[in-house]
């Protein structure tokens, strides 16, 4: 194990200026090179303590910038069209980056290792993601996964593919019903007509 010292705040870790032990692949090839971490000597201890009131200051200036951008960006959606299977099944996966490219389109430029998505989107619907704005400041992105646009559409209104296809086969059912151009019982009325003229 490795003990290093927190320049941020670090998601199941802890705060900033706390001394923690960390797998040395983890503080070489992720804390280390984004500048999240100092390893725990004597020397970065005090280069810590000398200069923890500027990185103090210009954490809060970041968080209270993402916080303006989150309150600006609350109920953020957007729209992923892929192909998929008459089950809903999709051919291949969302990845962070299709959700970063989507949401920079929309006009909130976020990179892809901001968006958390712990388990890849393999399903057609809306998902709800977190993407971390801040290591203190999060918001909630829905993205919806669709075969078109129409079907999004659908999806945002409530309405799944599943009962979509659901109503499409009582349509066809409906239809076989009346391809013969008479409603059900249309043949019993035609025949009491008959017996009334008949009468």
């Amino acid at each position: 194990m490795m003990e290093v010292i927190l320049l941020e705040r670090v998601e199941r870790l802890g705060q900033m200026g706390d001394k923690v032990k960390v797998k040395p692949g983890f503080a070489r090839n992720f804390l280390l090179p984004r500048k999240k971490a100092l390893r725990a000597t004597k020397q970065n201890m005090s280069l810590f303590e000398t200069q923890r009131a500027q990185l103090e200051a210009a954490n809060l200036k970041r968080k209270s910038e993402a916080e303006a951008v989150a309150a600006s960006a609350k109920d953020i959606s957007v729209v992923l069209i892929r192909q998929a299977s008459e089950s809903g099944q999709l051919f291949g996966s969302v990845r962070p980056r299709d959700v970063s490219e989507a949401v920079t389109a929309a006009g909130l430029t976020v990179d892809n290792t901001q968006v958390k998505l712990d388990i890849p989107i393999k399903t057609l619907g809306i998902h709800k993601l977190r993407v971390n704005l801040h290591p203190e400041v999060a918001i909630t992105v829905a993205v919806n996964v669709a075969r078109s646009e129409e079907e999004a559409k659908l999806q945002a209104e409530g309405k799944t593919p599943a009962m979509l296809a659901a109503a499409e086969e009582e349509i066809a059912a409906l239809t076989d019903v009346f391809e013969d151009g008479a409603a059900p019982g249309a043949e019993g009325e035609a025949a009491a007509t008959e017996e009334d003229k008949a009468e």
